[in-house]
């Protein structure tokens, strides 16, 4: 199997000037697969049920609570300061029926008792915007994406 690290067209660059980033997972076993990214970042996919393993649904989520967080990331550091607390929680069934997450939902769940209220409504406003604007995952996720499939085969 070819070494999927040099799967990118050569000399393509993101809007960074780097060498985008490649992703792949490999089958492990039945239902079971690892994620890898060309960056060395490996995570466990599989069923649920199975320990050690997140679902690839599960990953949407933990997409989606991880992009919030970074992109809520200045104006909260910026105002509570650099070591402040944060967790962001999500859920959401799916509709197994038609195969889609119809509703994700998001908590933050920060201490802001050092703030009055305005200044936490000004935050807490400054924050929803930043995430709406720079969330990428979320902003694709509401606005939908194309999703294309092609194969490669060994003839």
């Amino acid at each position: 199997m070819a070494d999927k690290t040099s799967t990118a067209a050569a000399g393509q660059t993101s809007s960074s000037g780097k060498a985008p980033t490649t992703l792949w997972v490999e089958r492990t076993g039945t239902r079971r697969y690892t994620g890898r990214s060309s960056r060395g970042a490996e995570v466990l996919i599989g069923s649920d049920g199975v320990p050690g393993v997140f679902t690839p649904g599960e990953l949407l989520k933990i997409a989606l609570a991880a992009c919030t967080g970074m992109s809520s990331d200045f104006p909260l550091s910026n105002r509570l300061g650099e070591t402040y607390d944060a967790t962001i929680r999500v859920s959401g069934d799916a509709d197994r029926e038609s195969e889609v997450y119809p509703e994700l939902n998001e908590i933050i769940e920060l201490d802001l008792s050092e703030l009055d209220e305005a200044g936490r409504q000004r935050l807490l406003v400054t924050v929803q915007r930043a995430i709406d604007k720079v969330c990428t995952v979320g902003r694709t996720l509401k606005a939908g994406s194309a999703v294309n499939l092609s194969f490669q085969v060994d003839s």
